[in-house]
């Protein structure tokens, strides 16, 4: 008997005879040698077999092993720098091999250039390659920090409902459902309405899971599901959200780099980008990014992008001047002062420009764009009121909200961080699709 390891543990059983279990990833023969790229859900390691040392029918069968057979191989660990894998650097001269079983017929995915849509439709299968398990490896140690640092910091996390009885940002990007006698119900935008309610019973909380967004864009940046965690603080104005947010993006692109440094490397991520992740973030306004993007169309000279990047007052930033202005910065930089026409109802009025609102985006470096939305919230209950009445919304369905204000009302502000926006930008990749594991998009809800 020997001792059973996981792969990203294989450094330190240097020397010694160890058990993988797991499945071939790739099989290259070479007369008296096979090379079996193994993979274990936590690593890919490179298992070498060699015709003298082992019995001739274990041996063939090592030679003809199909791709993503399941196994069970036995060997000595030693350190090769030439060896790949994730995360590199030894190699197991195998001494035993088990099949547990052999894959009938052609593997879908063989290892060659695929079509994205055919990827897409065997996602199942696309998350066993090495780029699509480090992402998703990476997505798991970032929603652990996100936990981490809200739990050690003060912050309770709530449940709030996914069925709500009416929209929080509007009425034009809701899923509905019929919900027995109660009318419609929607599948949540957000929780952040419940959290403010939570927030005057503990102070600090934030909710984490799916959001849906019923919105006909085909982007790169966009996904109908897709996760979210939204946390809301009590005595909290604009400065103070601001600086939570910049310790807790920075926190958790550290943890990613600390933690997930073979699957950046495997990404082919420059990591020096991200090790520039630490507080304090820049801070603009919004009529200062217009002003800024301004002076960069006037130094465009391709009449395309220039017609990407016109903007007016009070015009939402687009994916083209997210990318624009990120590009002015080494390291994600807020934006804030937004016009109130393009935010939520919710947010509080600037002093003295009611046509502006306590909004603020981060948006993160390298042309990736907003990854956080977020804003101080209106505090009175009377102001709260005809903000409702303005976006032509039903009172009666925001009756307990109002009450909020009613009853102990406080300054306070919160914002909402995309999982998926998030983990795109610290991975490097182009596409929101594959910082999921089953994304779902307007024209995609298989498998």
């Amino acid at each position: 008997m020997f001792p059973v390891i996981r792969v990203e543990q294989i450094g330190d059983y240097e020397g010694q005879e160890v058990t993988i279990r797991g499945w071939v990833y790739n099989r290259t023969h070479k007369g008296k040698l096979v090379f079996l790229l193994m993979r274990d859900g936590y690593g890919f390691a490179q298992c070498v077999g060699f015709k003298n040392d082992l019995p001739a029918d274990l041996f063939d069968a090592m030679t003809r092993i199909p791709q993503e057979s399941s196994v069970i191989v036995t060997g000595v660990v030693r350190a090769d720098p030439r060896a790949p894998g994730i995360p590199g650097g030894y190699e197991v001269g195998i001494t035993g091999f088990e099949v547990v079983q052999a894959v009938e017929g052609e593997y879908p995915i063989a290892l060659k250039e695929h079509g994205v849509e055919f990827l897409l439709d065997n996602r199942h299968l696309w998350i066993r390659t090495p780029s699509q398990w480090a992402v998703l490896r990476v997505r798991a140690v970032v929603i652990a920090a996100i936990h981490e640092w809200l739990a050690d910091n003060g912050f309770i996390h709530m449940d709030t409902p996914i069925l709500t009885p009416a929209a929080c940002e509007g009425t034009t990007t809701l899923f509905g459902t019929e919900y027995f006698d109660e009318g419609v119900a929607y599948l949540a935008q957000s929780g952040q309405l419940y959290n403010e309610a939570n927030i005057f019973a503990f102070s600090r909380v934030y909710c984490f899971g799916p959001t849906f967004r019923a919105e006909k864009s085909k982007t790169r940046r966009h996904l109908t599901e897709f996760w979210m965690v939204e946390p809301e603080i009590a005595f909290c104005d604009l400065d103070g959200v601001m600086e939570i947010e910049e310790q807790f993006v920075s926190h958790i692109v550290q943890t990613a780099l600390k933690k997930c440094a073979p699957e950046l490397k495997a990404l082919g991520r420059d990591v020096t980008a991200l090790e520039r992740v630490t507080p304090p973030f820049p801070r603009i306004s919004y009529d200062d990014a217009l002003a800024m993007l301004a002076e960069i169309r006037a130094q465009t000279e391709d009449p395309e992008a220039k017609a990407l990047l016109d903007i007016e007052w009070g015009m939402d930033f687009g994916s083209p001047h997210e990318t624009a202005l990120t590009k002015k910065f080494d390291k994600p930089v807020f934006v804030y002062g937004y016009p109130t026409a393009v935010k939520a109802f919710y947010m509080e009025p600037w002093p003295g420009r009611p046509e502006v609102c306590k909004s603020v985006d981060l948006l993160a470096p390298e042309g990736y764009g907003e990854i956080i939305g977020g804003s101080e919230r209106i505090s009175d209950p009377d102001l709260l009121l005809q903000h409702i009445h303005e976006h032509n919304l039903p009172e009666e369905a925001f009756k307990w909200y109002i009450d909020l204000r009613r009853y102990g009302s406080v300054p306070h502000s919160g914002f909402g961080l995309g999982v998926e926006r998030t983990v795109t930008w610290i991975c490097g990749i182009d596409h929101l699709r594959e910082a999921i594991a089953y994304p779902r998009m307007i024209n995609r809800v298989y498998p």
